[in-house]
């Protein structure tokens, strides 16, 4: 974990031993593993057949269903949800069932992208989106709210918030931009028929290299970052 991205969100959680965790979001189960690696017990979730079937194949326990609906009454110490709470619009709904989730005494901690991320990104495929005369909005979808208002969500849940930190936070790329919108940003380039996509990434390349081309040819997007800490009493 030493320079993995997610180090931080772990030192916050602090799992110890024994513990019965949640991973919300849980992916292709590396955070899971991880935290099993500490002596902890973890349930996974996600929404994702694909990713969970990979989760599956590294051996842990993992639930397939929207974190919007959960079904869990007072069973965990604590739960996790690292990178994924932006893609639940319903995020009042997401905390109750969390809430729920965990036995008293019990913490939610958690990253996701806050509010501002990946605005001049976001922005230029919009308005490319737009030339086209399509509606960027029906493929964005994400949630990305300010510190106060996602506190707000948790507090109207019942936690107490302990943590939270909004911040700013550079993302350098292993690939072009366009091969990042290829691998992350298909529910964009859905919009647009297959022979159209090219000339699309094109453009938004060509745009967006004032802003995050680095003269080493390095892309680096603008991201933002939610961070926090919260407890039920």
């Amino acid at each position: 974990m030493s320079n993995h991205p997610a180090r931080a969100v772990f030192e916050l959680l602090a799992p110890k031993a024994g513990e019965l965790l949640l991973d919300i979001g849980s992916g292709n189960g590396y955070l899971s593993e991880q935290l099993q690696r500490c002596g902890c017990k973890v349930v996974g979730f996600d929404s994702d057949p694909g990713l969970v079937s990979a989760a599956r194949a590294r051996g842990l326990e993992v639930h397939l269903g929207n974190a919007e609906q959960l079904y869990f009454y007072q069973e965990f110490d604590a739960v996790l949800s690292y990178d994924a709470l932006h893609w639940m619009r319903r995020s009042d709904q997401v905390a109750i069932g969390i809430y729920e989730a965990l036995k008293p005494g019990g913490r939610f901690v958690g990253e996701l992208a806050g509010a501002g991320h990946q605005k001049i990104l976001r922005r230029t495929l919009r308005d490319s989106l737009a030339r086209r005369s399509l509606d960027f909005e029906v493929a964005d979808q994400l949630y990305l709210p300010t510190a106060w208002a996602y506190q707000r969500v948790l507090e109207n849940a019942g936690f107490h918030v302990s943590a939270i930190h909004w911040f700013e936070r550079p993302t350098p790329l292993d690939c072009s931009i366009a091969q990042w919108l290829q691998r992350f940003g298909g529910r964009y380039l859905a919009l647009l028929p297959a022979e159209l996509q090219d000339g699309f990434l094109n453009e938004v390349t060509d745009e967006l290299a004032a802003d995050f081309l680095g003269s080493d040819g390095q892309w680096t997007l603008d991201c933002t970052c939610l961070r926090f800490k919260a407890e039920k009493k």
